[in-house]
């Protein structure tokens, strides 16, 4: 008889649960890291994105493999980072960080990255990292200023969510809008599916 098969997602983050559940994917547990997210001296940011998420990882595998209820679980993590070149524009906390970042932003494009590592149930790290190219248009003072009220962009990297008012900011954007968001489904779906998980388990049936 086949093992049930669970997935821990290794993230606090609402829209990664979002994403999975809309992909007909509801992990069995949610277990977040705490990890130190800085960026080492010269660290290219797709550099980052993997590390960080094989470091978010290798935390929860760590936390589960002496337990037997979840042993054979498959872990799955991931961590966006979004990059001008090669300058990293971390988390922003403060009014002035996302202030910078947005007239950054403004009128050009940017990189984001997403890296994703799976553990499979037999300890096997699997690893990739998605890009997306995204241009803003040129944004006014005013539609920063405005966009900071709003609060979106708080805790964001690159000071935006994408899925929020930002997208309207968005002039162009090539390669995959979920990884914007936060996990690219496609790659993601792909590597489960490679290494054995039934994605369409609990898909509905019409």
């Amino acid at each position: 008889m086949a093992l049930e098969q669970k997935l821990i997602l290794a993230s606090g983050s609402p829209r990664r649960l979002d994403l999975l559940n809309q992909a007909g994917i509801a992990p069995a547990r949610l277990m977040p890291t705490d990890i130190d997210e800085t960026p080492k001296k010269s660290e290219h940011p797709r550099s980052l994105a993997r590390r960080l998420s094989t470091e978010k990882a290798e935390a929860a595998f760590a936390s589960v493999k002496g337990d037997p209820a979840w042993r054979h679980s498959y872990i799955l993590s991931a961590d966006t980072v979004v990059a001008v070149g090669r300058r990293i524009l971390e988390k922003t906390e403060y009014t002035e960080e996302a202030s910078a970042a947005l007239h950054l932003l403004s009128g050009r494009g940017h990189w984001v990255y997403t890296g994703i590592c799976l553990v499979t149930p037999g300890g096997q790290f699997r690893q990739k990292v998605v890009q997306t190219k995204v241009r803003f248009k040129r944004l006014s003072t005013r539609e920063i200023e405005n966009y900071i009220a709003s609060g979106q962009w708080r805790g964001k990297a690159g000071a935006y969510a994408i899925q929020g008012i930002a997208g309207s900011f968005v002039q162009k954007l090539v390669g995959s809008y979920t990884n914007v968001v936060g996990l690219p489904l496609y790659e993601v779906m792909s590597l489960l599916a490679g290494e054995g998980f039934d994605v369409a388990a609990a898909w509905p049936e019409g």
